[in-house]
């Protein structure tokens, strides 16, 4: 797996800049902007603090959709990351009183 290029896709997908991912890993954007200068994949390490500045499990970020079925999931975590704190418990409970009828 290209981890690099998986970076950038959840980048893309979250409307996320590399220097936000850096400040929200707590990773030096040098050490970011290194790894994409020597095309180098990233440490375990530091691959973990990216999962979590994304969001997502090491699982997570390795797990390939082998078809369609989880692009409206896809879609849906995507917004969702771009929501502030306050509007994703809005849609938490808009979900919820859904799911109560």
């Amino acid at each position: 797996m290209d981890c690099l290029a998986r970076i950038r896709e959840l980048l893309v997908e979250r409307g996320m800049s590399m220097y936000q991912l850096s400040k929200k890993a707590g990773i030096p954007q040098s050490t970011l902007s290194n790894l994409f200068i020597r095309y180098n994949a990233p440490t375990i390490p530091t691959l973990e603090k990216i999962c979590e500045a994304l969001g997502i499990t090491m699982s997570e970020f390795f797990k390939r959709d082998e078809d369609d079925n989880g692009n409206d999931e896809k879609k849906l975590i995507s917004e969702y990351h771009k929501l502030s704190q306050e509007s994703r418990l809005q849609l938490i409970a808009l979900l919820e009183s859904i799911n109560k009828k």
